[in-house]
């Protein structure tokens, strides 16, 4: 919880020290599907306006396959592919590998019908490589969850959570050591049907750029989650 308040308060704070910001849509489907009492299949699908949400500047298709270590604890394997059109700039073509653990500190998962309050996270490592440059980018992402539900089972529940990224090494293409971004959600999980839910809220994304103006961008977030 400590360093869920830490990092909400770290975003609020940015909006301040940015010189840029941006409206925009971020539109994802997101499945984690059992394969058996151990394997864990994830997909995730995305769409992101950018530049007032006027044209498509990301997509992105990602997937994992994880292996369960107990009722709380999985680890996982995946990869990433990221089309990026910046306004004004090139198309590049971005693979990710990425190993990742995800846990559960107390409460019964989100999307489990509970009544108690869950908190979650996300430990990833990537591997980041560009088409047609040199060297590979290493960088951490942590990410911490907290799922409130407002009523009985099968009711909306209320949603907050932060990641920040973190560089491990510098690169020819523009990846840098340190501090590279926080992103922070709030908003609301609504159930459809069993397994299913969207989640929409506000999404903060504090972006630090080496060889520009640091830039802050506020997302309308809209994902349909699908847990089987």
């Amino acid at each position: 919880m400590r360093r869920l308040s830490v990092c909400a308060l770290m975003l609020a704070a940015t909006p301040a020290l940015a010189a840029e910001d941006d409206a925009q849509v971020w539109l994802a489907q997101q499945s984690f599907l059992n394969l058996n009492q151990d394997l864990v299949l994830f997909t995730d699908l995305q769409l992101r306006l950018t530049d007032d949400a006027e044209r498509a500047g990301q997509a992105i298709a990602r997937g994992a396959l994880g292996v369960k270590l107990d009722r709380s604890t999985t680890v996982w394997g995946g990869y990433g592919y990221i089309r990026t059109d910046p306004l004004g700039g090139r198309v590049t073509h971005e693979h990710r590998v990425f190993e990742q653990v995800t846990w559960r500190a107390f409460g019964d998962g989100a999307g489990n019908g509970t009544t108690r309050p869950t908190l979650t996270g996300r430990t990833r490592l990537e591997q980041r490589m560009l088409e047609g440059q040199g060297g590979t980018g290493w960088r951490l992402r942590q990410l911490v969850r907290l799922d409130v539900p407002l009523g009985k089972p099968g009711t909306p529940q209320a949603v907050v959570w932060a990641e920040p990224f973190v560089g491990l090494n510098r690169t020819g293409w523009g990846q840098k050591s340190g501090f590279d971004q926080l992103r922070g959600f709030a908003g609301l999980a609504v159930p459809l049907a069993k397994g299913i839910s969207v989640e929409a809220g506000y999404s903060g994304q504090y972006v630090s750029r080496p060889a520009r103006e640091d830039r802050m961008n506020h997302i309308a977030s809209l994902s349909l989650m699908i847990r089987r």
